[in-house]
């Protein structure tokens, strides 16, 4: 009696795990190459040209403190292009999630660029960056980047999420 009672919890047991786990896969694209250039063109994070800015930082809005800094890194393409690159740090607020099935979400962040005039003197300059999120059951993507409430990027599918930034 014990080993039909086994059997049959043997057969129950390899029942349950031939249950398919491909629905709950959901792919994340969250990450945000933001470039800086000039109205010619030219790359506004290289440090050897003038008029370039020689630093910056990013302070999440909606942070626990009034300073909440973001991390990202300064990066460059083959061409030593540099642009920044933001993975994710900034607080996520609801803008939409009365449906489950397509949540939108957003960060704000102040990200402030330092210009150095002359040796002595510093210009700082505080831009606003809004982030927009999309989370369906299949996919957490950037969706809308906003650069001082312009619209700057539209996701496309299959695209990668490069900003330009035109100063």
């Amino acid at each position: 009696m014990r080993n039909i009672v086994f059997g049959f919890l043997v057969i129950f047991f390899a029942f349950l795990s031939c249950k398919s786990d491909e629905d709950d896969v959901q792919k994340i694209d969250q990450i945000l190459n933001i470039y800086m250039k000039n109205g010619a063109g030219r790359d506004l994070f290289h440090a050897k040209k003038d008029n370039t800015y020689f630093t910056y930082s990013m302070n999440d809005v909606n942070g626990v403190s009034d300073i909440a800094p973001v991390s990202s890194l300064l990066k460059a393409t083959a061409d030593s292009t540099l642009f920044i690159e933001y993975i994710a740090g900034a607080k996520r607020v609801g803008m939409d999630t009365i449906d489950p099935n397509n949540k939108t979400y957003h960060s704000v962040i102040t990200v402030s660029l330092v210009k150095r005039l002359n040796t002595t003197i510093l210009d700082t300059i505080s831009d606003k960056l809004e982030i927009q999120y999309r989370m369906t059951p299949s996919v957490f993507e950037v969706s809308k980047v906003y650069y001082n409430d312009t619209l700057r990027f539209t996701k496309q599918p299959g695209s990668s999420n490069v900003v330009t930034i035109v100063k």
